[in-house]
């Protein structure tokens, strides 16, 4: 006598219809899944609503504390690394999937409804009003936030080299004399007379520093630019 093998799909289709109807299953997994769409639907709201809720009702006990942050820490970063930190409500790219899973995750442990979400993200990824690696933070109260997701590449590793100078007037201008300095040694030998002298030299220094900084403040002053303390919490993109 041959024993057939055991068919585990139809073993489980057996227990299925003996535990309950096919009609009984399928309404219990719709309202699983109409729950879970309403629940995304309200942290939707949530992410795309300007609540600026300070604190939001966690359970410290299950909070992961490499993932608090003081506002101050927050704002190092920003002017590091010339980035935003603003209401979710302004942020134009999309949130991934991921990030939604870990706050209906939260939401659940917690058991509370989380409101007054933030982003960390360079300005070009904001819709900043008139006046490279998106990081969400939900309030915990006393000007702590609590890090929920980070998506996107790294920032580019020069990135806060590249917004030193944008951090006070002090280290622009020494910025604008360092270039000034390198573009005078670049003018050739001979150009204005036919020995150069130290004189000159500094002349056509102070000529070159003029016309760069003249050049950086019509910028600044055309494009709306600011210091990076000035804008890292402003929602206008000429604050």
């Amino acid at each position: 006598m041959i024993l057939k093998g055991t068919n585990i799909e139809h073993k489980l289709q057996n227990i299925r219809e003996k535990k309950g109807s096919h009609e009984k299953i399928l309404a219990e997994v719709q309202q699983i899944l109409q729950e879970d769409a309403l629940k995304e639907s309200k942290i939707s709201d949530q992410l795309n609503s300007k609540n600026n809720t300070r604190s939001n009702e966690f359970d410290f006990d299950l909070l992961e504390t490499d993932k608090i942050f003081h506002i101050d820490q927050i704002k190092d970063i920003c002017i590091d690394y010339r980035l935003r930190f603003l209401n979710s409500s302004y942020f134009k790219g999309k949130i991934p999937q991921e990030a939604i899973s870990k706050i209906k995750h939260l939401e659940s442990a917690h058991n509370t409804e989380i409101k007054g979400f933030k982003i960390m993200a360079p300005s070009k990824l904001f819709k900043l009003e008139d006046k490279d690696d998106p990081l969400l933070f939900a309030p915990i109260g006393n000007d702590y936030f609590y890090l929920i997701h980070k998506w996107g590449n790294d920032l580019h590793p020069l990135r806060k080299l590249f917004a030193w100078p944008f951090k006070n007037i002090a280290n622009l201008t020494l910025v604008v004399l360092l270039f000034s300095y390198l573009v005078t040694l670049m003018v050739p030998e001979g150009l204005f007379s036919k020995k150069n002298t130290t004189a000159e030299f500094w002349i056509i220094y102070f000529f070159m520093f003029k016309c760069i900084a003249s050049i950086v403040i019509f910028y600044g002053f055309a494009l709306g630019k600011n210091f990076n303390p000035a804008i890292w919490k402003s929602k206008y993109f000429n604050a």
